[in-house]
């Protein structure tokens, strides 16, 4: 098992990063795939049509979100801390810590955090056009 930690900025209020996070038409909008998500604790959540699949643990608006995330039938969970900052005027630092990943899963699950998951924020934020 292995643990993933990185800091991104995203140039975007610290409540539309939140949504982002949280909100499933948001998600919708920047992974281009429908999303299943609520802010309930325990309620299950599911991403790029089941590629990610899990369950949320906690949620303070705005500011963290606890989710764990499943990894077939792994014994040890898999558990997802992000905590949100405001950094400067129209700036947010989100901190990124996965813990328990699955070796084999590891290098997919980096790239897919840096490309598909915040990457994709950051781009639907700041469009390259």
């Amino acid at each position: 098992m292995k643990t993933f930690t990185k800091n991104f900025r995203i140039n975007a209020e610290l409540s539309d990063v939140y949504a982002a996070l949280t909100n499933p038409v948001t998600i919708e909008l920047w992974s281009g795939y429908p999303a299943v998500m609520s802010e309930e604790p325990g309620s299950e959540f599911s991403l790029w049509e089941g590629d990610i699949e899990g369950r949320n643990i906690s949620f303070e608006k705005n500011r963290k979100i606890v989710q764990e995330w499943y990894f077939g039938d792994q014994s040890v969970k898999s558990v997802v801390t992000i905590t949100l900052k405001q950094a400067g005027s129209s700036s947010t630092d989100v901190n990124l810590e996965h813990v328990n990943i699955p070796d084999e899963v590891y290098e997919n699950i980096v790239q897919g955090w840096d490309d598909y998951y915040f990457g994709a924020i950051q781009n639907f934020f700041n469009p390259n056009f």
